[in-house]
């Protein structure tokens, strides 16, 4: 899988390998633009539990990467340092509806250390089969307690066809948001 994350926050890359059906394993690029420090790390995302039920799933994620980080400012600027995040990801879905939540904790040593959590909600207008179009509408919140702005609210669209999706939107102070995912 290939992804990108481009936010008001970050921008991301990531390119993972599944090695079994619960272990995806990979290289993730980060860059966090209001501390201006990248990362660089081997990623583990694995599935800890999932409930198929006939028109609905539910998921339970861990995940974290080790790596180093980067800062391009202030007193440590060009300075390395190890770094990498912990974190849990769980959702829901059926056909129509969605909502997520994640929480991750980030440590790169002398250039920063905060604690993120995400949720998401989505309504799909339409039900769509498998080869067709897909849409959802949905709203995302995202609190970073040691952020200057740390609540910030994105309304965004989710299109997608077979393996492929984009995400396009924009929060409430007016950044833009745009993410793609490729499954191959």
């Amino acid at each position: 899988m290939a992804m990108t994350v481009n936010d008001a926050r970050e921008y991301s890359a990531m390119l993972s390998y599944t090695a079994d059906p619960k272990t995806a394993i990979g290289y993730t690029f980060e860059y966090w633009r209001e501390s201006e420090w990248q990362f660089h790390g081997l990623q583990l995302n694995r599935l800890i539990k999932r409930w198929n039920y006939p028109d609905a799933q539910a998921n339970i994620y861990a995940m974290g990467a080790l790596g180093g980080a980067y800062s391009t400012r202030g007193a440590f600027d060009g300075e390395w340092e190890p770094a990498g995040f912990i974190g849990v990801e769980a959702d829901v879905e059926d056909r129509r509806f969605y909502a997520s939540y994640e929480a991750r904790y980030y440590d790169a040593g002398r250039i920063d250390a905060f604690f993120m959590q995400k949720a998401r909600i989505g309504i799909a207008p339409y039900v769509a089969d498998f080869n067709e179009t897909h849409l959802w509408l949905m709203l995302q919140v995202d609190h970073y307690p040691e952020s200057d702005d740390p609540v910030e609210f994105t309304a965004f669209v989710r299109v997608f066809k077979g393996y492929v999706w984009a995400e396009a939107g924009i929060t409430d102070t007016g950044e833009p948001l745009f993410n793609l995912t490729y499954q191959f």
